[in-house]
């Protein structure tokens, strides 16, 4: 069952939500340069330059594999992955929220965590509709486990800056 809509207007729709999520969380993240800048991290924490980069060829990948899916099967036919991938969807803009703007690392890291039992489960949706949808999600799925792991060690090494006071 495959949607009415004109695909490339699916698609631009697709985009601005996952890029709608994406300016909601980097609200959050006004003031992250230097306070991330302060933060004691470990020795394989990518330098902060490349967040910026990686995060929007992620977004752009999670925009195409939704629309895939939304596209193949329609909302009826998709409803249940659509959902979950819109879960993990505010899971990552809260992220930040979390993380930056409140400084509660252990709150950040059990979202982080949700996130990617979220995206595990999105990647499973997808691929039982659309294969390459699925596969379009694990480069994001490889960041978050790095994320993760980045995320647990951050706060771990910084409970004074990343704990409720």
């Amino acid at each position: 069952m495959t949607t009415r809509v004109n695909p490339w207007v699916g698609l631009i729709g697709w985009m601005l939500l996952v890029f709608a999520a994406a300016a909601v969380g980097a609200l959050a993240t006004r003031n992250a340069p230097g306070f991330y800048a302060e933060l004691v991290k470990p020795a394989w924490a990518p330098p902060s330059w490349l967040f910026g980069p990686v995060w929007t060829v992620l977004y752009l990948l999670m925009g195409v594999a939704a629309w895939l899916v939304w596209r193949t099967a329609g909302w009826g036919g998709a409803s249940t992955a659509l959902s979950v991938f819109l879960a993990q969807l505010v899971c990552n803009a809260l992220w930040s929220w979390l993380f930056f703007a409140w400084r509660r690392g252990a709150l950040a890291f059990a979202d982080i965590v949700l996130l990617l039992v979220l995206i595990v489960a999105t990647f499973l949706a997808f691929l039982r509709l659309h294969r390459l949808a699925a596969f379009l999600l694990l480069p994001y799925l490889a960041w978050v486990t790095f994320a993760t792991a980045l995320t647990l060690a951050v706060w771990r090494a910084n409970l004074d800056k990343l704990s409720p006071h």
